[in-house]
């Protein structure tokens, strides 16, 4: 697929600087661009590649001064980083809009509504009253149990499993290998010691604009719904438990779990690896540090935690830095406690 500089300028409404005609035809980080191809500087460090890259049209920051001239063609915008994401965004739209038609083998089963310009791979199986909107693009492999609803405009790649009764709203993108509506971890302990399972029949509800990376699992409520809330983005491997409901616009990095109906505010920021106790709340605009462990509601917005169990950013490295001076202060006590032995020794051998 080819684009001009003109083009591409028009798309993200930059300001065109050199051949509005040059074309591209796809992209290449600044560092190892070539002629042909389109790239984007937003971080100060790789400004060295930006005097000597071989890429034909790159968007820029409107606020960077070029340190020597270039022969490059340029796209000014306000913020380069968004701006390219914006352009790959509308690339993906124009590749996938290309793809309709069901291909076989698959199954869908006759009770399933199917909407316009739908794409449905090799391999798929679509159960019974199944409800699909327009423009839903479905990857080979992909597992819609009865009764599923997906909206428009949605991307379900390939090996996506959705479970019974699980509803995805509009735009929604999910990556290969996820799991969605699966049983929640529910055992009741038995007087001889083993455990009764206890019935799932809730299910899982991602609204709309939601991401969910790879081979991430958010398991079906006991009863009612596990909520995925509007704009949320998961990474690959998170783990979401039953009953838990994750707010509008929060992003969870890869590896993180979150237990059992918590409730995870609005535009909180999760570091990977992140460990979530069951049955707390976490405060709107919450920040928590990668490998973090989360034992109590958080209940002050905005606040910036780190560590385990999960402290104020600020006082935990001080509690850190604290730590490491551990064996110098305990050296020093030593030391002490030898002097005034020897006062004291001293001071018996005096009188």
């Amino acid at each position: 697929m080819q684009f001009t500089a003109a083009q591409i300028s028009m798309l993200i409404n930059g300001k065109l600087e050199g051949d509005p005609n040059i074309a591209v035809t796809s992209f290449g980080k600044i560092e190892e661009a070539t002629a042909g191809q389109l790239s984007f500087l937003a971080n100060p460090k790789y400004e060295e590649y930006l005097y000597c890259t071989k890429a034909s049209v790159i968007i820029i920051n409107e606020s960077l001064v070029l340190k020597q001239a270039i022969t490059n063609t340029l796209v000014r915008v306000p913020d380069a980083y968004s701006a390219f994401a914006t352009l790959l965004s509308k690339y993906q739209e124009l590749v996938t809009q290309q793809l309709t038609g069901i291909q076989e083998p698959s199954y869908i089963a006759k009770t399933a509504q199917i909407g316009k310009d739908v794409f449905i791979g090799a391999f798929s199986h679509i159960g019974e009253h199944v409800q699909i909107g327009e423009q839903v693009k479905i990857f080979p492999g992909v597992v819609l149990g009865n009764n599923v609803r997906i909206g428009d405009n949605c991307i379900l790649h390939a090996g996506v499993k959705i479970y019974h009764d699980c509803v995805i709203a509009d735009h929604v993108v999910i990556h290969a290998g996820t799991v969605i509506g699966s049983d929640g971890f529910g055992f009741a302990p038995q007087p001889d010691g083993s455990f009764k399972k206890v019935p799932q029949i809730g299910n899982v509800v991602i609204e709309s604009y939601v991401e969910i990376g790879a081979n991430t699992t958010i398991d079906r409520a006991t009863m009612g719904s596990t909520i995925i809330r509007k704009g949320a983005k998961l990474d690959n491997l998170v783990q979401i438990a039953h009953n838990v409901e994750v707010g509008c616009n929060t992003v969870i990095a890869a590896q993180t779990g979150v237990s059992g109906s918590t409730k995870i505010g609005k535009s909180v920021m999760i570091g990977g690896q992140t460990g979530i106790a069951g049955h707390i709340t976490i405060a709107d605009g919450s920040r928590i540090n990668g490998q973090s462990g989360i034992t109590k509601t958080v209940k002050e917005p905005n606040r910036t935690l780190t560590g385990s169990p999960a402290d104020d950013f600020t006082r935990s490295l001080r509690a850190q830095a604290h730590l490491r001076n551990l064996p110098d202060l305990e050296k020093r006590v030593k030391e002490l406690e030898k002097m005034v032995e020897q006062l004291l020794t001293g001071r018996v051998n005096a009188s």
